[in-house]
């Protein structure tokens, strides 16, 4: 039985409830994902009912409740966010990443459903109309899929057809932006006036700087052609307070270009015409007529810019945030909309200095127009390279503060994509942050060993690493880092690392390394404790690092964590047991404790898959070892065998075999004597 010590709900039922409310209450807003937001905002009103109702019964609930209670809580939270990330993000952003932010509410979904598996809804005191909307909901959580609105699908599909035709970098192109398909698009979002425009080109903005140091160079150019096609269309759509009062309604591009031609001579013309401030370069003023996108996000004339840097200039003219590289990429977006306007003004597209070469060798350009985009993505590579060759600099010669600097850049750059981890480590990037981790300051501490784990990710660095003797390093930091992140990110490193077999063997082998995951496992938060015990379940792994572990006293350990609701890594804590019950002195500790057995009962009932699986693998093997002792203790629990039934009916395959396999040797145990001690 369940202990009748019951925790008390009613903090936990009021921040509930509470949470719910605010989600329910959200007001409807026009956003992409309009139609995933509404359902998730159903499903959680149906749980706070539920929630409502049981704290009006006024009943304490045992454990199992306040544990499932607890998820529920993690994940409307994470509902919450997701809700106002939409709400307060760009629409157009949001529509180019339709399948990324879709999957995010299916994969928050199935965790619903999974919350609802582990509910004990029959044993709740609550009305029958709550009772079956649940029920209902646990089962379109169970068979939903993925999602996603056919009309954001249609809508962010012109989006891109309108931004391709606009990213053509053939000068020759005559196929311009179709501005009334633009002012189509833009208006069914709900973009109608300048305000409207003005408040999507902030949030463009924010994105842009958002990710700016972490997105990527192809996301910052995708967020500019955006910013560049809702600047120029606002431009062009509210030209001017006359033209509004005059025309009534917005019109299309060409009636409203403002073009005063002024003739001098018969020989030459000079005009003053009206260039919108989205194609003046902050530097010259003038025209952009090559426009590029250096490491801010910001654009600029090429030709202006690179003056700027070949004077010694590293830092953003506009920001003034330094130039983490100097490579610079061409905005088609821009540098499209800027030859529409000019085409439509009668203004030359080139410098006048290049006219005279105009037209020449056409078949020429066009060959160089193919090799544009080779060049762009040719030049993201380079600008890595650069990067990680400049910052490894730094922290080869750099003062404190300046290897600080480089540190986080590195962490950073090394935190997404393959090629960016194997770019870094070829630029030799791995010894001197090993190095670093001998560092004092704490925050190059933290950068040195996060910048390690985000590297060992790439298969090829994990022996990098190992070759730059990072292990003795590491388990130093885990040891003694001067911050509980350092500490943590280290344990997190030693478990990439010792995914290669060699790496188990000479991490097992040092005498403090297990010692110190184990000392993680007792003093860290819950994602430190989590860091520490997969770490250990791949050290585990290794049969001869089984002693070590349970010598270094890891099995009461884990054991404590399995009832401890708030560190929240049981499945993690069982799998680890599941692998030291293979050694005789692991097999020794697991079966001296005397509340495993009701734990892992328990288990089988409230825990997740994984978790009934270990479970079940545990209670097993004690069975094996100890026979008839652990056997009888089984069968004595009048909630083992219903379990054991439930699990062979429902479970996963594997969980099947062994609940069988564990149902007939009980099975053998009661058709046998019993002999007493």
């Amino acid at each position: 039985m369940i202990s009748s010590e019951s925790l008390p709900t009613k903090s936990l039922l009021d921040s509930l409830i509470n949470i719910s409310n605010e989600v329910g209450s959200m007001e409807k807003f026009p956003c992409a994902h309009a139609r995933n937001v509404t359902f998730m905002i159903r499903r959680i009103k149906i749980l706070s009912s539920l929630f409502e109702e049981i704290q009006v019964s006024d009943n304490p609930l045992p454990p199992p409740y306040i544990l499932c209670f607890t998820e529920f809580f993690s994940l409307i939270k994470k509902v919450k966010l997701l809700i106002q990330d939409c709400k307060d993000g760009s629409y157009l952003w949001g529509l180019i990443q339709l399948e990324f932010i879709s999957n995010q509410f299916s994969v928050l979904t199935k965790e619903m459903g999974r919350a609802l598996d582990i509910l004990p809804l029959n044993l709740l005191d609550i009305t029958t109309d709550i009772r079956e909307q649940v029920e209902l909901l646990h089962k379109q959580t169970k068979r939903a899929e993925l999602f996603i609105d056919s009309g954001d699908l249609q809508l962010r599909d012109q989006l891109l057809q309108v931004m391709a035709n606009n990213s053509l970098p053939n000068k020759k192109s005559k196929s311009f932006i179709d501005f009334g398909k633009v002012e189509e698009i833009l208006s069914s979002i709900g973009l109608r006036s300048p305000s409207d425009y003005d408040r999507e080109i902030s949030k463009l903005e924010a994105e842009a700087q958002n990710q700016a140091g972490t997105g990527g160079l192809m996301v910052v150019t995708n967020i500019n052609s955006l910013l560049s096609l809702v600047s120029y269309s606002k431009s062009m759509l509210f030209r001017d307070g006359e033209n509004k009062k005059h025309e009534g309604n917005c019109k299309p591009l060409s009636e409203f270009l403002y073009i005063k031609i002024h003739d001098n001579s018969s020989s030459s013309q000079s005009m003053t015409l009206n260039i919108p401030d989205e194609f003046r370069c902050s530097i010259s003023l003038q025209l952009m007529r090559d426009p590029v996108i250096v490491s801010s996000g910001h654009t600029y004339d090429r030709n202006s810019i690179a003056q700027w840097i070949n004077s010694g200039h590293h830092t953003c003219p506009k920001s003034g945030q330094r130039l983490t590289h100097t490579a610079l990429i061409p905005n088609y977006a821009l540098k499209s909309l800027v030859q529409q306007w000019c085409y439509e003004n009668k203004v030359p597209v080139n410098d006048p200095t290049s006219l005279l070469s105009e037209g020449k060798n056409s078949k020429k350009n066009l060959n160089n127009n193919a090799v544009d985009y080779i060049s762009a993505n040719k030049g993201s590579t380079d600008a890595i390279k650069m990067t990680a060759e400049f910052l490894v600099g730094k922290m080869a010669t750099g003062s404190a503060d300046i290897q600080r600097k480089a540190a986080y850049e590195l962490r950073l750059l090394a935190k997404s994509g393959m090629d960016n981890r194997r770019i870094i480590a070829e630029a030799g990037a791995i010894p001197f942050l090993v190095t670093l981790l001998g560092s004092q300051d704490p925050r190059i501490q933290e950068h040195a060993v996060t910048a390690l784990f985000n590297l060992s990710i790439f298969d090829n660095n994990k022996i990098l690493i190992m070759a730059a003797g990072a292990v003795e390093n590491i388990i130093g930091l885990l040891e003694a880092g001067k911050t509980m992140e350092a500490r943590e990110n280290a344990a997190a490193a030693i478990f990439s690392l010792s995914m290669v077999d060699d790496s188990k063997v000479t991490i097992g082998a040092h005498p403090r390394a297990i010692p110190a995951l184990v000392g993680l496992l007792k003093e860290g938060t819950p994602t430190g404790k989590r860091d520490a015990a997969t770490a250990l379940f791949n050290l585990a792994v290794y049969k001869h690092n089984k002693a070590s572990i349970v010598n270094a006293g890891a099995v009461t350990l884990l054991i404590d964590l399995l009832m401890d609701d708030k560190a929240g890594i049981t499945d993690d804590a069982l799998a680890v047991l599941a692998l030291l019950l293979g050694c005789s002195e692991g097999l020794e500790e697991i079966r001296n404790s005397r509340v495993l057995v009701p734990l892992l009962i328990d288990l089988l009932r409230f825990g997740s898959a994984k978790g009934k699986e270990n479970s079940i693998t545990l209670l097993l093997g004690l069975c094996k070892e100890e026979g008839e002792l652990v056997a009888r203790r089984l069968l004595a629990n009048p909630r083992s065998i219903p379990s054991l039934q439930s699990l062979v009916a429902d479970g996963s395959l594997r969980t099947r075999r062994k609940a069988d396999a564990l149902l007939r040797l009980l099975n053998r145990c009661c058709s046998q004597p019993h002999h007493s001690a």
